[in-house]
């Protein structure tokens, strides 16, 4: 179990931000136990088939080494992340990171089993072989994530929205309630049900909180006291990352507004990008766009910006119409 102290300036000082760094590297997890992600197969059949060209395994080695199933990753790897902020930007903070940082972030992993060759080298040498650690990293995201990372980009920014929503609407204590069944709000305090056994104090420094497509069983927490504090969380609906939603046969609300249409309200219980909508029904993405224009224009769905993405979601008279339609 650990245990994270809040003051008030922590509270006011929570924040969400999507992190392509943090997916570039718990991605790695995902190859090495597909059982385990199994709702990411097709995800990793083609990512195999990139680890196996030669080029992309001899780049990719530091990574890998670093990443090891099973054991603590270094906070290093993955920095707290700012709204907005992108791959090329993560990894200049990578690059950036101070050797006794380094060294001391590779030692903190140690009592969850020895460190790999690459480890061991990076630790005696942490300003020669930085910049190994961070291509690998641009290797990796350039190969295997950044060709999916538009459809991922969209679920991850769909969580954010929702967590925003109970955070404005519940406060600290409703938001940590319902961000995993694994945490517990004490009133000044999270307690986490883990096996990490962390005491540790903001200090006024707020908490990031990053969701992830890769993080599974529990929220991931980086709490070393020169890392900015921050957590990593399973992203909601993860089950629908890699599928498409055909209109339901003999849908009544279809036959209302149509088979398009309908399919759209049916998704849009939670907030969703054009994009993600476009990915999970298989429509393009114009076409999604304009019926998401024509339900605006009748009041079914909302819509609010998010950085530098809108979210849509069902109004009201939406759910009303898609519990009707239902027998609800």
């Amino acid at each position: 179990m650990s245990e994270l102290r809040f003051s008030v300036a922590d509270v006011a000082g929570v924040r969400f931000a999507v992190s392509p760094a943090n997916e570039t590297v718990m991605s790695m997890w995902a190859l090495a136990d597909p059982v385990r992600y199994a709702v990411h197969l097709p995800w990793i059949d083609r990512a195999r088939l990139t680890l196996r060209r030669p080029e992309v395994a001899d780049r990719v080695r530091p990574l890998v080494e670093l990443t090891r199933p099973r054991r603590w990753l270094p906070d290093f790897l993955t920095p707290a992340a700012r709204p907005g902020l992108e791959m090329t930007e993560q990894l200049d903070q990578i690059a950036a990171t101070p050797p006794d940082v380094v060294v001391q972030d590779l030692l903190a992993t140690t009592p969850r089993g020895p460190l790999s060759p690459f480890g061991q080298a990076l630790l005696a040498e942490p300003r020669e072989l930085l910049p190994q650690v961070v291509d690998a990293l641009r290797t990796w995201y350039d190969e295997a994530i950044a060709p999916d990372w538009t459809r991922m980009r969209a679920l991850l920014d769909a969580d954010v929205a929702h967590r925003a929503a109970q955070l404005a609407e519940g406060g600290a204590g409703r938001l940590f309630a319902q961000l995993h069944p694994s945490l517990r709000w004490l009133g000044d305090r999270v307690v986490s049900d883990d096996p990490f056994e962390r005491d540790f104090d903001l200090r006024g420094r707020g908490l990031a909180l990053n969701p992830s497509v890769f993080a599974d069983r529990r929220v991931l927490w980086n709490l070393l006291e020169d890392s900015l504090p921050a957590g990593a969380y399973p992203v909601r609906a993860v089950g629908t990352l890699w599928e498409r939603v055909p209109a339901a046969p003999g849908d009544p609300l279809a036959r209302v507004v149509g088979v398009g249409r309908a399919a759209l309200l049916h998704l849009l219980a939670a907030p969703a990008t054009t994009t993600d909508l476009a990915r999970r029904t298989g429509m393009s993405g114009g076409n999604v766009s304009q019926h998401l224009a024509a339900l605006h224009a009748a009041g079914l769905v909302s819509r609010s910006r998010q950085g530098r993405h809108v979210l849509y979601r069902n109004t009201e008279a939406a759910t009303v119409l898609v519990r009707a339609s239902g027998g609800g």
